[in-house]
């Protein structure tokens, strides 16, 4: 397992993050006790985490992978083997986990951060990242053009930088991210730090897999140069790279039959590129999860790539994508296909 730089720290990541958010409804505590002791075990030191966890978001389920994390924390006493990171919900209609529509201001963060804290059973967050923005961006796959729609009492970017730096100062955090953030807002946060209004942000977690390569417009550029590496998520289109939701199945316990959440990844061309990959990894005698998952790890611009699993089978084959490589051949037959079928789920 390799070692990756968080930013412009000293702080050394995995190049695989565990992804924990199934956990509390698709997974109960005793397996997620195991998938930590066996990532840890495979040389994984750096877990992702939300207050809005487990997913889907439900008032009745907030919190529960944290507080599952904070349980094993709590069990194993290893918290300093641990690159913990969690995240701040940003502005939206859910009310229940501060009573009150959330959003990026000193209130809701100070009680965001000390909640998460809590229930982590730990008196710091190596990494806080903020979970979207506080203005109005396209979200999860979203269509149509918001940025020109600005709420009246948006947040400034400012003013959010010098709040997540009130935290470093108090010890709280040690360093802060952003996610599904855009070029721009990426941008203005460094800006932010170079005038003065707190540190910089060390990374960005947004969603980036074979058929979903935006981040490489705008974003990889500012993440090699300024060095805000991608925390990649869905590296696996949430499970629809693995061909398991083709021609329509919808198989027992997986998240789409579950949730019917998979919209994002059910548009149009993005099956037909989808049996290209798979395809691909066929004729080449590889596992299809697997070399999705080593094409994300193996970009320049990413820090580490988030899996995440339901079943320890799952969780094994997926670390075990860091034996498969993207020789030149292979980058271009990729390549490829992505030219024709471009990122068909954004």
């Amino acid at each position: 397992m390799q070692m990756r730089k968080l930013g412009r720290t000293d702080v050394m990541v995995s190049e695989i993050c565990l992804g924990t958010m199934t956990w509390g409804q698709q997974n109960t505590e005793a397996e997620g006790f195991e998938q930590m002791d066996y990532a840890l075990e495979r040389g994984i030191n750096f877990f992702d985490t939300a207050e809005l966890y487990s997913i889907p978001p439900k008032r009745e389920t907030q919190g529960s992978t944290e507080r599952i994390i904070g349980n094993w924390l709590k069990q194993r006493n290893n918290r300093e083997k641990i690159v913990l990171a969690s995240k701040v919900a940003g502005r939206s209609t859910m009310d229940w986990m501060r009573g009150r529509p959330s959003q990026l201001n000193k209130q809701d963060m100070t009680e965001a951060l000390e909640g998460s804290l809590k229930r982590l059973q730990t008196d710091y967050l190596d990494l806080y990242q903020l979970h979207w923005p506080d203005r109005a961006v396209p979200l999860f796959g979203g269509e149509g053009n918001t940025y020109k729609h600005r709420q009246h009492d948006e947040n400034s970017i400012e003013s959010i930088v010098e709040v997540l730096n009130s935290f470093v100062k108090a010890g709280k955090i040690r360093h802060f991210g952003l996610s599904n953030e855009t070029s721009w807002g990426t941008m203005k946060f460094i800006q932010a730090a170079e005038t003065g209004k707190g540190d910089r942000v060390v990374s960005i977690q947004n969603a980036y897999n074979l058929v979903n390569r935006t981040f490489e417009t705008g974003l990889a550029e500012i993440a090699m140069r300024e060095h805000v590496g991608l925390l990649a998520y869905s590296p696996l289109a949430q499970g629809y790279l693995s061909g398991k939701y083709l021609n329509g199945a919808r198989p027992a316990g997986a998240r789409s039959t579950l949730f019917d959440r998979g919209q994002r990844y059910e548009r149009p061309g993005t099956e037909e590129a989808i049996v290209k990959y798979i395809a691909l990894a066929k004729e080449l005698g590889l596992d299809t999860n697997q070399m999705a998952l080593a094409y994300v790890t193996t970009r320049e611009f990413v820090t580490s790539n988030i899996i995440g699993a339901t079943t320890m089978a799952q969780l094994k084959v997926n670390i075990d994508s860091i034996n498969v490589k993207i020789s030149r051949e292979l980058e271009h037959r990729i390549n490829e296909i992505h030219q024709v079928h471009n990122s068909p789920a954004p």
